[in-house]
């Protein structure tokens, strides 16, 4: 059926295409490559679960778009679990949204060869009622939570001691046995861990203040570090930052929370003594104790 319209409704093409519609209805957008190159990806931001993302309010720093790409540019450290590689994430159509961030991979999914497990999970529970409704939901996030993997357990615990207030790297996202995290930096390079510098007095005093606030807010969570040691923790220059926590354990729940306490005091107290400061465990161990209970 041939059908005739108003003179008035064709529009001559020397009218502007937008002419006579309601701005309200316009839009603009941008379009990004169909391809990506070697060692990129999509920033899969936009797909994971609220719990695989990090804890809000977020730094300024975090880039959350749908469009971020993420280029791989080296490792950065390989361990006996996992190893930590450098990875930049960009939007393309915003300049300057580029940040670098450390992607920890642990090596296997089920991390059965993890040769710490059977003394940190021992008295390990459940205790996040979100946690315990995605299970129930067998949401992505449930799953994960379901299989105890370490990545899980190092992911709840950076959430948990970055919400705590303490420093540790800003954790970004979770996504399989993948975590990316604030990648802790010194002029532009990575910091060092504390057992490889001898700063001056004045600054060894300074990361004795942290360790010790840090520790007493651990504690009064009913937290342990487990493993700490100079070799993770971190010299900001004049600010300490803790790392490696996926065998963080509960204080009173597990048998050996008290052991583990203590050695994590003796283990950074020797390394004070070793850079001229008089400190002793026990009395470390004593305080702490003290705003444990």
């Amino acid at each position: 059926m041939n059908r005739t319209f108003p003179e008035d409704f064709l529009r001559p093409d020397d009218r502007s295409s937008l002419e006579g519609i309601d701005e309200s209805f316009v839009f603009t957008y941008d379009t990004y490559a169909d391809e990506l190159g070697e060692g990129q990806r999509w920033s899969r931001w936009e797909d994971l679960e609220a719990l695989m993302r990090g804890p809000e309010p977020r730094p300024d720093w975090v880039v959350t778009s749908s469009g971020a790409i993420d280029t791989e540019l080296g490792v950065l450290k390989t361990g006996k679990e996992a190893d930590v590689f450098l990875v930049e994430r960009e939007d393309p159509h915003t300049p300057g949204s580029a940040v670098v961030m450390a992607a920890k991979r642990y090596r296997d999914t089920d991390h059965r060869n993890f040769h710490r497990a059977a003394s940190y999970t021992e008295g390990r529970s459940m205790k996040r009622s979100r946690d315990e409704r995605a299970v129930k939901r067998k949401s992505t996030w449930g799953r994960q939570v379901a299989a105890g993997e370490w990545a899980v357990s190092e992911w709840n615990a950076l959430r948990r001691c970055w919400e705590l207030g303490l420093p540790v790297p800003y954790p970004v996202q979770i996504d399989d046995a993948e975590i990316m995290m604030e990648w802790i930096t010194v002029d532009g390079e990575t910091a060092p861990r504390v057992a490889q510098v001898r700063p001056e007095p004045s600054v060894v005093e300074g990361y004795y203040e942290q360790l010790r606030d840090a520790l007493a807010t651990l504690v009064q969570a009913g937290l342990v570090h487990g493993d700490l040691s100079p070799y993770n923790t971190l010299a900001a220059g004049d600010r300490l930052v803790i790392i490696d926590l996926p065998q963080v354990v509960d204080l009173v729940g597990n048998p050996r929370g008290m052991d583990f306490l203590l050695r994590d005091c003796a283990n950074m107290c020797a390394w004070f003594r070793s850079r001229g400061l008089e400190v002793d465990e026990q009395e470390l161990f004593g305080e702490l104790m003290a705003h444990a209970f």
